[in-house]
This record gives C-alpha cells, structure tokens and sequence, in this order.
C-alpha cells in the first residue's frame, strides 16, 4: 500500500473548519500535529475547552477530510486541550484589541437594529429569517436576540445548547449558518430575567464585546418593543444602526410603531424601512383574509418620511401564514423549510433589498493617503 504524502494530508486537513469560530483549524492554532505511518494517520487536535460541546462533530469533519486522500486507511483522532497560554495566544488571534468591533470606523458590517412599537406583531420571526434567508445567500450573519425579559431567538432558531466560554470570550452558538447570543442560552429552563437598565446596558454591551462573531457581513439586532432602555443603549453602543420598524397592518399597531421609528431623530440613526407582517392571508379559495386590516405598514412608512424628512420605504408585507408559525415552533425557519411559501417569498423579496443596500463610506478609513 502507498503511504499518504503529508503534504496531501495536511492540505486535506486545511479544509476543516471550526463549527464555532469558523475558521481552519490550522489557521487557529488548534491543528497540533501530524503523523503519518504508512496508511495510519494520527491527528491531534486542541479544543478550546474540556466541554468543547462540539467536540464529536470536529472529529468527525477531520475523519471525512481526510477519507479521501489517497493512502489513508486508518485515522486517528486525538483530542486534546489548550493551555491557558494556548488559549491566550488564541484569543489574541481573534480579537486583537477590546471593544466594539461593530462600531468602529473600518467596519463594513451591515447593522440592522429591528424594532417595534408593540410586543406580538412578529419581529423576532422576521428578523430570525431574514437572517437566515442572508446566510443561504453565503453571507456571514450574526444574531443579538436584545429583548431580554422576552428573548425567543434560540427557539426560532433551534439552538438547545449555550455558547462556549474561552475565559473571557465567548462563542455564540450557529444555527443554519447564523451565529446567534442571547440571554435565553443562559438561564436555566424558562427562568425570567428581571433586570433594570444599567443591567440592560451591561448585558448588552458584554454581547457585542465579549461575544466572538468573527468578520460579518451582517449583524441583525432584534429589541424588545417599545423605545426603553435597550434601543437608547443601541443608539449609544451602536450608533451606526439601521432601524428596520416591524408593524401589522392594524391601525392601533401601526401608530405604537410610528414611535419607534422617530426615535431615530433623536438618536440619529436612519431607518431603513417598514415591514408589515401578518398582512393579508390568502385562502384556499383564493381569496384574502385580512385579519388585522390593511394599509398599517404604509401608513408608517409614509409618516416616518414625513417625520424624519427623508425617504422611509416599505420594504415589503409579509402575509399571515401558518407554516411561518408552525417554523419558528420547530426552529426551522419558514425560509428554509418552506421557501415557496407566501410569507417565504416576501422575507425573500425584503432580504434582497437588505442585500443590496450599500455600506456607508462616512466616517470610513479608505486606506490611501492624500500626495
């Protein structure tokens, strides 16, 4: 039998990618050692931490990365641990300086913080799909589920399990391509949290500092209703946020919303747009239903223009739909699992628009020097 060459080995080995930050292996120092013994290869592999809860699947995606390399017969995983200073080294790696990443100057990451003026019109729903719908695309997503009293992201999206903890980093969990922190992954069963605002803020800004997101192209935001203290912490933490203002077409609901978007003049921050969900739903029959009205998403969208004097689009209504709400209670995003579906087709149409929406420049390094 022809003995591998470590050169194809270690080729096939640079290939396999860590489930929480990422990145290769070998480029994160967790790739030990190599060694190759006629058709027998031993790799050792260094986790982050002991409880590395993703520790069978490393060895898995190692095994099948190297399955195919002509001469390898037999495999070899062994799982080790970093040391403190490896652990260090790592963490330097990754995050070189403290605070913010999102909100410095260089930043080309896409901020959309998604607000509503009331509880119960479905904002945790589109933010969770157009989060996905952003990812299937290839696009690198990241999640801050910000409603702490009433936080659902994990659900919506599946996660049973919490983040990994690297001393004083913490990698968030991902969910069909989507890295997703919230309060939720740390309580224990369905525990309220009962906090005030300095712990809002705290919590808030621990999320956006210590949480490892990694390079995104896409950061969603999703707030809990109203204009509290969490959204004044966005403008504060944030303040290159787009607001992205959820309503129903309900009158009563499209009013409470108009609010949360003209914070932003208080703020200065810019809203993107309006999006009505539980819009009309169709029948059987072909026919409409239209359970909670018609028009409340235009009717803030035209306001908020008026409001801010700058245009405010609506960038889509999403209609009611049973197998939107049958996703989010299997943490299987409508937009995955049903992506011909009425409310899929139109988190689509408004993703696109997310999609092409240019990054600002203001305020931007652009790397050259005047002569």
């Amino acid at each position: 039998m022809t003995s591998p060459d470590e050169a194809a080995v270690r080729a096939a080995l640079s290939t396999v990618v860590d489930p929480e930050l990422r990145r290769p292996i070998d480029e994160l120092g967790m790739l030990a050692g190599v060694a190759v013994d006629a058709g027998r290869v031993t790799v050792r592999v260094l986790l982050t931490i002991a409880g590395c809860p993703l520790r069978s699947t490393i060895e898995g995606d190692v095994r099948a990365a190297l399955r195919d390399v002509p001469g390898v017969a037999e495999i070899d995983v062994v799982l080790e641990v970093m040391t403190p200073e490896q652990r260090q080294e790592l963490r330097e790696r990754l995050r070189p300086g403290r605070g913010i990443p999102f909100s410095r100057p260089e930043s080309l990451t896409k901020v959309f913080a998604v607000a509503s003026g009331k509880g119960g019109v479905g904002k945790s729903s589109v933010t969770v799909n157009l989060a996905c719908e952003l990812a299937a695309r290839g696009l690198r997503v990241g999640i801050v589920d910000a409603d702490v009293h009433g936080f659902s992201v994990p659900a919506l999206l599946g996660i049973a399990h919490g983040p990994t903890q690297v001393d004083d980093m913490i990698l968030p969990p991902v969910a069909h391509d989507v890295k997703a922190i919230s309060i939720g992954m740390f309580v224990t069963r369905n525990q309220p949290v009962a906090w005030r605002g300095p712990m809002l803020h705290r919590a808030l800004e621990q999320f956006l500092t210590d949480v490892y997101f990694g390079d995104l192209d896409v950061l969603f935001l999703d707030l809990p209703p109203g204009t509290g203290d969490v959204a004044i912490s966005v403008s504060q933490l944030l303040p290159n946020a787009n607001l992205l203002v959820v309503t129903t077409p309900q009158a009563a609901a499209a009013d409470v919303a108009e609010r949360a978007g003209s914070v932003s003049a208080q703020t200065g921050q810019r809203v993107a747009g309006v999006i009505e969900n539980m819009s009309g739903m169709t029948l059987p029959d072909g026919t409409i239903l239209e359970v909670f009205g018609s028009g409340g998403g235009q009717r803030v969208a035209e306001r908020l223009s008026q409001a801010l004097d700058t245009p405010v689009p609506l960038l889509g209504r999403v209609p009611l739909d049973v197998a939107l709400r049958e996703g989010g209670d299997a943490g299987e995003p409508i937009v995955l699992s049903a992506p011909e579906s009425p409310s899929a087709v139109a988190l689509k149409r408004i993703a696109d628009q997310l999609a092409s929406a240019p990054r600002g420049l203001a305020g931007r390094s652009l790397g050259m020097t005047p002569r």
